[in-house]
């Protein structure tokens, strides 16, 4: 079974430092809406320095699926959207 997180990363003067992470369950076509929904670009610039990387774990082996990178403002906005659709997933599929 695959499971779904977003990684959070911060680019220091030794490369891209992980310094969170959110688990998005099991379910790939809800874990792929939600990174779809994030604010940010694929494009690589100096001015983003902050990253999200859409990771599927099989059998304990990470596999990055997408990244983007955003600014300080998109990364608080994504991490409001993800908080968000996790409570509306978790909460409504209970109603199901």
């Amino acid at each position: 079974m695959s499971r779904f997180y977003i990684k959070c990363t911060l680019k220091t003067i030794h490369g891209y430092e992980c310094f969170g992470q959110f688990y998005i369950g099991n379910d790939l076509e809800f874990a792929e809406s939600v990174f779809r929904k994030l604010k940010g670009n694929e494009e690589v610039s100096e001015n983003n320095i902050l990253q999200l990387d859409f990771i599927e774990s099989k059998q304990n082996l990470p596999v990055n699926l997408k990244m983007i990178r955003c600014n300080l403002d998109e990364m608080s906005e994504n991490s409001r959207l993800i908080t968000k659709e996790m409570f509306k997933y978790y909460n409504l599929q209970q109603l199901g």
